[in-house]
C-alpha cells in the first residue's frame, strides 16, 4: 500500500516535530481504519514518537479499549463530539502519551442520515491534557473522504503542535 506522496510529507513533518519536542503521540481511529496510523509509519525513524495506536471501528471496541462510555454512545452516536474527545482521552492514558488524535466518522457510500451525511468526520486532539475537537464535511467516495480525514489530521496536528 502507498501513501500519496503530499501525506507522506505532512507524516515526515510531523515526525520531524514530534521527535524535536521530544513528544509521543497515539492515535485512535474508527473510520480512517488505521491509516494516520500506516501513514505515520511510513516514515523512517516513527518508532521514536509512535508507541501504539488503536483501531477501534465498533462501539464495543471503542468502550473496551478507550473507555468510552456507553452512555455516550447511545445519547450522541459512535460520529460524534463527546465519542472523539473520550476516545482522544482514552488512548491518551491507555498509551501514556501526551499527544493524541481521534478520529470517527461515515466514510460512505451508505450510513448517512440527514443530520449525519457521509462525509461527515469528527476529529479531537489531545494536547498535554488539553483538548480541541472539530468536524469536517469531506466529499467523495469512500477512499477520498478516509484520504482526507487522514490529510486533516496530520495537518492539523502540525499546527497545534507547531511553536
Amino acid at each position: 500500500m502507498t501513501i500519496p506522496a503530499s501525506t507522506y510529507q505532512l507524516a515526515a513533518d510531523l515526525g520531524a516535530l514530534l521527535l524535536r519536542k521530544n513528544l509521543a503521540i497515539t492515535t485512535a481511529e474508527s473510520c480512517t481504519g488505521g491509516g494516520i496510523a500506516y501513514s505515520l509509519t511510513e516514515v523512517p525513524g516513527s518508532s521514536g514518537y509512535l508507541d501504539r495506536s488503536f483501531v477501534t471501528y465498533s462501539n464495543k471496541a471503542k468502550q473496551q479499549l478507550l473507555n468510552v462510555k456507553a452512555e455516550t454512545l447511545l445519547q450522541h452516536g459512535a460520529v460524534s463530539e463527546a465519542c472523539v474527545l473520550e476516545m482522544a482521552e482514552g488512548a491518551a492514558l491507555a498509551a501514556g502519551c501526551p499527544v493524541a488524535v481521534a478520529v470517527s466518522g461515515i466514510a460512505g457510500p451508505g450510513g448517512g442520515t440527514p443530520t449525519k451525511p457521509v462525509g461527515l468526520v469528527w476529529f479531537a486532539f489531545h494536547l498535554h491534557g488539553h483538548q480541541v475537537s472539530v468536524q469536517q464535511l469531506f466529499a467523495g467516495d469512500r477512499a477520498a473522504i478516509r484520504q482526507q480525514a487522514i490529510d486533516f489530521a496530520l495537518d492539523q496536528l502540525l499546527l497545534m503542535l507547531a511553536d
